[in-house]
C-alpha cells in the first residue's frame, strides 16, 4: 500500500517548517536576541530585566519573562541567580545590578522587583523538592505520627462513627480500597495522606460535603482513592512547571508547602463539582473524566492571570 502523494507532501512541508523553526530559534537565541537587547538598551537606557520589572505588574507575566531573560543570558552571574539560596538572593541582586550597571538612584524600584521575582523562581524549585520528599516518604504503621494522622482523617470525616479497629472494612466508607489504607498510599506516599487531612481539617464542611457526593449510590466515587489521584495530578503539574503561573500570581514571595496543599484543596473541591455536573454513567469511566478535568485545569493554567484558589474561606 503506497502513501498518497498529497500526504507525503504535507509531511515534507511539516518537517521543513519544523526545521525552519529550529534554525530561527538558534539564530535568534545565539545572535539576534543579543543585538536586539543591545539596541533597545541604547534607545531606552535600561537593560532587559529593568524593562521587564518596570513594564509589568507583579505576577506571572513579569516573573516568567524575568526567568526567561536570566535563563537565556550568557552571563554566569545572571544564569546562576536561578539556583541561588534564599538567604543569598539580596547579594545576588546586588551582583546583577553591578553586572548590568543599574544605578539604584535612577531606578529605585528595580532591586525590590527583581528580588521578588527571584524569591518566586527559586521558591518554586525548593517547593518541588519539599513535595518530592513527602511523596517519597512511605506510610509506616510503626510510625506513631503517620498512624495519628490517618486516624485524624477518619475523625474529621466521620465524627459520629467510631472505628471498630485499625484494620477494618469501615475504611471503605471514606473511599479506601482495602481494610488497611496504608496500601493505597504507595504511589504518592505521605503526600497523599497529608493532602487528604489538610482538606478535611481546613475545609471540614466542604470535605464532608464532597464525601457525601462520593458516597452517592449512582454518582459515587472512592473519595480517598480519587483524592490520592488528585494529589498525583497536582504533583505532576508542579513537576512539569505548569503551576508556575498560578504560584507567581498568588504568592508574592516564596511558595511554601501550605500553598501546594491549598492548590490540592482547589482540585478536590472543583473535581467534585465537575463530576456531579458531568453525571458519569459509572466509576468505570473515571479515567476518561479525570483526563477531561486535567485538560480543563491545564487550559486555566495557560492564562497568564490564572489563580486556582478556592472560593470558600479556610477555617485556619
Amino acid at each position: 500500500m503506497h502513501n498518497h502523494p498529497s500526504l507525503m507532501m504535507s509531511s515534507v512541508k511539516n518537517q521543513f517548517k519544523k526545521m525552519l523553526g529550529y534554525i530561527w530559534q538558534y539564530v535568534y537565541t545565539s545572535f539576534l536576541r543579543y543585538w536586539l537587547k543591545w539596541l533597545v538598551r541604547q534607545a531606552t537606557g535600561k537593560c532587559e530585566l529593568q524593562r521587564i520589572c518596570s513594564g509589568h505588574k507583579p505576577g506571572a507575566t513579569r516573573t516568567t519573562k524575568a526567568e526567561y531573560s536570566l535563563q537565556s543570558s550568557k552571563n554566569k552571574v545572571l544564569r546562576g541567580a536561578l539556583e541561588t539560596n534564599k538567604d543569598k538572593l539580596e547579594e545576588c541582586v546586588d551582583q546583577i545590578m553591578k553586572v548590568k550597571n543599574v544605578k539604584p538612584q535612577k531606578d529605585p524600584l528595580f532591586k525590590e522587583s527583581l528580588h521578588t521575582c527571584l524569591l518566586q523562581i527559586t521558591g518554586y524549585s525548593s517547593l518541588y523538592t519539599s513535595v518530592e520528599d513527602l511523596r517519597k516518604e512511605v506510610f509506616n504503621s510503626e510510625n506513631q505520627e503517620h498512624e495519628t494522622m490517618l486516624l485524624k482523617l477518619w475523625d474529621l470525616l466521620m465524627p459520629t462513627i467510631k472505628l471498630e479497629s485499625r484494620i477494618t472494612k469501615q475504611w471503605g466508607d471514606i473511599g479506601f480500597q482495602g481494610d488497611d489504607p496504608k496500601t493505597d498510599f504507595r504511589g504518592m506516599g505521605m503526600l497523599g495522606l497529608i493532602n487528604l487531612v489538610f482538606f478535611s481539617e481546613n475545609y471540614t464542611e466542604e470535605a464532608r460535603q464532597v464525601l457525601s457526593h462520593a458516597n452517592h449510590p449512582k454518582l459515587g466515587y472512592s473519595y480517598a482513592i480519587v483524592g490520592i489521584n488528585l494529589t498525583e495530578m497536582a504533583y505532576s503539574l508542579l513537576k512539569s512547571g505548569a503551576l508556575k503561573p498560578h504560584f507567581y500570581n498568588t504568592v508574592l514571595g516564596t511558595p511554601e508547602l501550605w500553598h501546594f496543599h491549598q492548590l490540592y484543596c482547589y482540585l478536590a473541591y472543583e473535581f467534585d463539582h465537575f463530576w456531579v455536573a458531568e453525571k458519569p454513567e459509572s466509576i468505570m469511566h473515571f479515567n476518561q473524566y479525570r483526563e477531561k478535568f486535567h485538560h480543563i485545569v491545564k487550559t486555566h493554567l495557560q492564562d497568564p492571570d490564572v489563580s486556582l484558589t478556592l472560593a470558600v474561606r479556610s477555617k485556619n
